[in-house]
């Protein structure tokens, strides 16, 4: 301002730039993602005879045991984000008829060819069935789920699907070094891992699994990304008997992490969601779509 002949004291020149939007679980739903959900339940002997009141897996004719609990609470949820309600459901540590083979990925519904059921009350069923005809062994492997799981999760990575694999223990894991293995193989997939356990054993390896605050990994490789969660059954056993509130706040807690997980699957692999299918024009006004109902994976939104 004191110098007449002053013009200016540089330039800056803008070269280039780039407008990013930040996509969100509902806008990979919205365009036609599909969560593929599987159950797989522990028939280890740990678990306790299931004819008798103190096994894990008795079947009162009064209430839902802990595991069916555990199912129920979760599946009610994420059972609205696959639209055939066609989900796989496994069991690991048990013999099967007739010979008394061990099996750690054996079919519920008892369909080596096919083991989805239909719906819940499909998984609740099949359950039911297979605590009838298989003996409770071990030892408890998770490695075969996961691979299992993740073989299908390898086959179509495209952000059309994404899968979830829900695991319901009562015991310490017998395989931690595969499962490791296992787990920072599928963390390159488009998968997550909620492993939810019951009873009152200690979860110290379930934990390290979590990998919340140490990253997993296995063979000096470490994990892409953080998918799995771990929440005890214990933790959300209301004192007062009210387990419609209890096992919604179960259902929020163990998919409270599903959202972030697939976004930064998503974002990873450079897969941006489709948009909406259109409404079709000129055509009459029509009642809003439904949608899925208000949940923990729509809250964390």
């Amino acid at each position: 301002m004191k110098k007449k002949k002053y013009v200016n004291s540089g330039t800056v020149t803008l070269l280039s730039f780039a407008v990013e939007s930040e996509c969100t679980f509902l806008d990979y739903i919205k365009g036609g993602t599909q969560i593929n959900f599987t159950v797989a339940i522990d028939f280890t002997a740990s678990n306790g005879n299931p004819s008798q009141s103190t096994s894990l897996h008795y079947m009162s004719p009064y209430q839902l045991n802990a595991y069916a609990l555990a199912l129920t609470a979760v599946g009610e949820v994420i059972q609205h984000y696959d639209s055939d309600k066609m989900f796989p459901a496994l069991g690991f540590g048990a013999k099967l008829p007739p010979d008394g083979r061990v099996s750690h990925e054996f079919p519920l519904n008892g369909n080596q060819e096919n083991p989805s059921c239909c719906g819940i009350d499909g998984i609740l069923e099949a359950y039911h069935h297979s605590l009838r005809t298989v003996q409770l062994y071990g030892p408890t492997n998770f490695a075969p789920v996961v691979t299992h799981v993740a073989r299908n999760a390898a086959a179509v990575q495209d952000g059309s699907q994404y899968s979830v694999l829900l695991i319901i223990t009562d015991g310490v894991i017998s395989d931690m070094a595969q499962t490791k293995e296992a787990i920072v193989n599928a963390a390159k997939l488009p998968m997550s891992i909620i492993i939810i356990g019951v009873g009152q054993a200690e979860f110290d390896a379930m934990v390290e699994l979590d990998g919340d605050d140490v990253r997993i990994s296995s063979r000096g490789k470490l994990a892409e990304r953080d998918i799995v969660q771990f929440v005890p059954f214990r933790d959300y056993v209301d004192r007062t008997g009210n387990h419609v509130l209890s096992m919604a706040r179960l259902a929020r807690d163990v998919l409270a992490e599903i959202p972030d997980q697939l976004v930064s699957y998503m974002k990873a692999q450079g897969i941006r969601p489709h948009p909406p299918p259109a409404a079709p024009e000129h055509s009459p006004p029509q009642s809003p779509a439904r949608t899925p109902p208000a949940s923990p994976l729509r809250t964390h939104i």
